[in-house]
């Protein structure tokens, strides 16, 4: 018995705290984080994958990478936080087909890797479309999230604000998924974290240095 897992990229904010929505921004080594999202799904073989797009969608469309296929899904009301990111990804998930579950994940993990979502995917078949599984780095939970099919409409109801899917995670016993070992969970959520590329106004490129302030 094979399963299917798609994949659901959150990419719909404006990143106030980043000065930019952070599906615009380019890594110094010159991929989209847009794209590299993408790319980590497909190559842990989530499929389809759905991007969650939202403010300045149409310039971010531009940045999804030649040669996967991808439903983009945009968020009308993403202004209202996460969690309409969340519920506009699931329903368009639901729309492909006879999928058992979905992994998600944002667009900010720079260090995110597939063999982090291969390891959420690792779920005996009969047991995928009840799933729920949360990656965890140290004591933090973090992403990947894989959400089974039977958790979709009642997780979907529940969402709220911009507190996104981690109330009904807990009330619903997830099962923690120790990713430690595959990288470090962060994500990345002003100028200050780590070094980033961005597209300026004239569609060019601007180069700042930013580094983490020590912890």
């Amino acid at each position: 018995m094979t399963t299917s897992v798609g994949g659901v990229l959150l990419a719909a904010g404006a990143g106030s705290r980043m000065g930019m929505p952070k599906a615009l921004i380019v890594s110094e080594g010159g991929e989209p984080w847009l794209a590299r999202g993408t790319r980590v799904l497909s190559e842990a073989g989530c499929n389809p994958i759905v991007v969650v797009l939202g403010a300045r969608a149409a310039e971010a469309e531009a940045l999804l990478p030649d040669g996967i296929p991808v439903a983009v899904a945009i968020a009308e009301d993403w202004q209202s936080g996460l969690s309409a990111s969340l519920r506009r990804g699931l329903e368009v998930a639901a729309t492909l087909g006879d999928l058992d579950a979905v992994v998600v994940t944002l667009v900010d993990l720079p260090d995110l890797g597939a063999d982090a979502v291969s390891r959420l995917g690792a779920v005996p078949p009969l047991d995928t479309r009840s799933a729920l599984r949360q990656a965890h780095y140290g004591d933090s939970p973090g992403h990947p999230v894989l959400i089974g099919r039977e958790h979709w409409m009642p997780l979907q109801r529940s969402l709220t604000g911009d507190s996104g899917a981690r109330k009904y995670l807990i009330a619903h016993d997830v099962e923690m998924v120790d990713c430690s070992d595959l990288g470090s969970g962060r994500d990345v959520d002003s100028p200050t974290d780590r070094l980033v590329v961005a597209p300026n106004r004239e569609g060019h490129e601007d180069q700042q240095q930013h580094r983490r302030p020590p912890q």
